[in-house]
């Protein structure tokens, strides 16, 4: 079964400036490829991906290409660094980006193009932040239609307070964040072939319906 594996990287940095987020990145692409999945990573700042939460902001927004290259995908991976205790403002432009998926659902039963695909987290950095920013990713991943299987986040920090980041200070080397990893990689890859095998039956239009009939509030 062929998997496709993307990654948005959401460092700050522009190509070609080093990347810890980057180097943390092929890594994880390392431990798909032993897996036979095929990976692709995109570093956000180089395109221009514009402020909203709509899948196309009109006229120089360069969103659409990159929600095209996630369609395509059966494995998303968001990317981050951590900034000021928490992830980045263009993992943040990301995810409010996703909310456009809720104006694309099918007229079959009403999904959203992103069900039945799986979802994973990954934070490097110098400081604390990274269970904060994970919780945050995985909630709007999840709302927007996204699987989140266990363990599907990975993180390294190093030490309390200001330090050398994840290629100075050999996070490749690190034990916790390389266990973490695998376990991303092998649970997101599993989850992704049973919903490949086995989607999601939910309809949900006649839920939809269902729960208007025992409410009496709108939208």
């Amino acid at each position: 079964m062929s998997l496709k594996a993307i990654f948005l990287n959401c460092t700050l940095k522009k190509s070609p400036e080093t990347s810890n987020t980057e180097a943390f990145i092929k890594n994880a692409e390392k431990i798909f490829h032993d897996l036979d999945v095929e990976t692709e990573s995109v570093r956000v700042v180089d395109h221009n991906v514009k402020f909203g939460n709509s899948s196309d902001e009109g006229e120089g927004d360069d969103w659409p290409k990159i929600l095209k290259k996630v369609k395509a995908s059966d494995i998303l991976i968001i990317a981050t660094p951590i900034w000021r205790g928490d992830r980045s403002a263009v993992a943040k432009l990301v995810n409010e980006r996703f909310d456009g998926v809720w104006e694309e659902a099918n007229d079959e039963n009403g999904q959203y193009p992103t069900y039945n695909k799986v979802a994973g987290v990954m934070v490097d950095g110098n400081e604390d932040g990274a269970k904060k920013a994970i919780s945050s990713i995985c909630f709007d991943l999840a709302e927007q239609g996204f699987t989140i299987p266990v363990n599907a986040f990975s993180y390294y920090v190093g030490k309390a307070g200001p330090g050398p980041a994840y290629i100075e200070a050999k996070g490749d080397k690190h034990l916790f964040t390389n266990r973490t990893l695998h376990y991303m990689v092998y649970n997101l890859v599993h989850v992704a072939k049973l919903l490949k095998e086995k989607p999601y039956p939910t309809n949900i239009l006649e839920l939809n319906e269902k729960a208007k009939e025992i409410s009496n509030t709108e939208e």
